[in-house]
């Protein structure tokens, strides 16, 4: 029998209440405030629109010391029985032992029977893991440039919102991109689209500052991740990160609920690649008229 979306966000608020229970420490667990009522009102009307994917950041006590180590996680619909997207960072790190410890943990986690929950899982690997990282905080220029060219991923994500509008969110998004090295879009309007394209702790990162403290209505629809031996720069389908709009259907003055040209908009997609990530945004196929 197939496993519903309804059955998969049930399991992950038990998981969740699990978690409390055994973090109840203040700030130990980080949820958004509307995070689990969206999705508990999911539920009570399983025929609406899917709630934003579940997101939360558990604080770990790591050796003796007790250094912080923040485990960021994104719950897609289907999950535990799809992975769970799934980032540890640390201050105590640099980005190549971050990358090297999440390359770990993220084999760990592939090794685990599909349909289990895992997060705690994924706890328990990073307090026992990451030890050999915050001991060995000197690496030579040499091997983590060997290790670069080995293990290079470009990481692309695919972000969704009911609109972006307001002037200091659009700075907010482009100062971000600028500074993380990112490059991609935001397509301003009514709905907002925003892809990143770059090193994968970058594009979490950007994902990270982007959302909060309270942007509640928007989600990442689809992540890709493609390895390359040598420089990612290749791989990108963006060489800076655009300003995009188009012209708005109809005539809506000075209004701001205007819906942006999405033929256009898919029109380039497939100049860069992408048209079938449109269907992945908005649920249907699309079709570019004569």
């Amino acid at each position: 029998m197939a496993v519903t979306v309804k059955e998969c966000l049930e399991l992950q608020l038990l998981e969740v209440e699990m978690l409390l229970s055994m973090f109840p420490g203040k700030g130990e667990v980080n949820l958004e405030e509307d995070a689990v009522p969206g999705v508990q009102r999911y539920l009570r009307n399983a025929d609406g629109v899917l709630p934003p994917q579940l997101q939360y950041s558990i604080d770990i006590d790591v050796g003796e010391a007790k250094v912080k180590v923040e485990l960021q996680v994104l719950l897609p619909h289907m999950y535990p029985h799809v992975a769970p997207q799934l980032f540890a960072r640390s201050d105590a790190l640099h980005r190549q032992q971050q990358l090297q410890l999440n390359t770990g943990l993220t084999s760990h986690i592939s090794s685990l029977a599909s349909g289990d929950l895992c997060i705690y899982e994924a706890v328990q690997w990073v307090k026992d893991n990451s030890l050999p990282y915050l001991g060995n905080r000197k690496l030579s220029s040499e091997s983590a440039s060997e290790e670069v060219v080995v293990k290079a991923t470009l990481h692309r994500m695919w972000i969704y919102s009911h609109h972006i509008y307001r002037q200091e969110l659009r700075k907010k998004i482009f100062d971000c991109a600028k500074q993380l090295n990112l490059t991609g879009f935001c397509l301003t309007g009514k709905p907002g689209v925003i892809c990143v394209e770059g090193p994968r702790e970058n594009c979490e990162e950007f994902w990270r500052v982007i959302r909060y403290p309270n942007w509640k209505h928007i989600s990442c629809k689809h992540v890709e991740n493609i390895e390359t031996e040598g420089s990612i720069d290749g791989l990108r389908l963006f060489h800076a990160f655009e300003d995009l709009q188009f012209q708005a259907h109809g005539d809506y003055g000075l209004r701001n609920d205007y819906h942006m040209d999405l033929g256009q908009f898919l029109e380039f997609l497939k100049q860069h690649q992408s048209g079938h990530i449109f269907q992945i945004l908005f649920g249907v196929e699309g079709k570019l008229s004569d």
